[in-house]
């Protein structure tokens, strides 16, 4: 489930991901994959200097919040409206509390996100950069240093309600490895809690 993240830019705002079934993540209006996000981060932590870093994304941006969709009527299988009232047509909330993991086979799901998402939303680039000062950019969107981490630690954890017995997709733990690596300061204050 998207949380509400404080952007510099627009103030609260969500990133997550929004079904279980699926490794698709939202920022608001943008949507991505997970390994896509876990490879841009990896990207960012093998650069020699990620204070100046710049990269592209390509994501779907869906302009209109009626074409997104009512995540919450969507859950509740009330109201299926826009991209994510399709995307629980075909993949519902689970009907127990304890299903309610986030799967990490979610990728398995891309070919029929894809067919969905075609009729809501425009596949475009968006800059993602790197300030001097730490902020950091993606598309519209500005974030502080530390409220970046908290993106990134979310995508490890699996957003809530957290991955499936604790497994995680092999891009996720990619990610981590190239975090680890990294010599600089960038990433310090990341904290890996299982």
């Amino acid at each position: 489930m998207p949380l509400a993240f404080s952007s510099l830019s627009h103030g609260q705002i969500a990133f997550g991901f929004f079904n279980i079934d699926s490794d698709m993540l939202l920022l608001e209006h943008y949507f991505f994959y997970a390994d896509e996000f876990c490879q841009n981060i990896c990207d960012l932590a093998q650069a020699l200097n990620p204070y100046s870093f710049s990269s592209d994304w390509e994501v779907y941006d869906i302009k209109e919040r009626s074409q997104i969709g009512d995540l919450m009527g969507a859950i509740h299988g009330i109201h299926y409206e826009g991209f994510i009232g399709e995307v629980y047509k075909k993949f519902p909330f689970p009907n127990t509390p304890d299903g309610f993991k986030q799967k990490p086979e979610g990728f398995k799901t891309r070919e029929v996100l894809e067919e969905i998402i075609k009729k809501f939303g425009e596949k475009t680039h968006i800059p993602f950069l790197v300030a001097n000062d730490g902020t950091v950019a993606i598309g519209e969107y500005t974030f502080n240093r530390r409220t970046f981490l908290e993106l990134i630690r979310y995508v490890w954890l699996g957003g809530y309600p957290r991955w499936r017995d604790g497994v995680r997709p092999d891009y996720v733990y990619e990610m981590k490895k190239a975090i680890k690596q990294h010599n600089g300061e960038f990433f310090r204050e990341l904290f890996w809690e299982e």
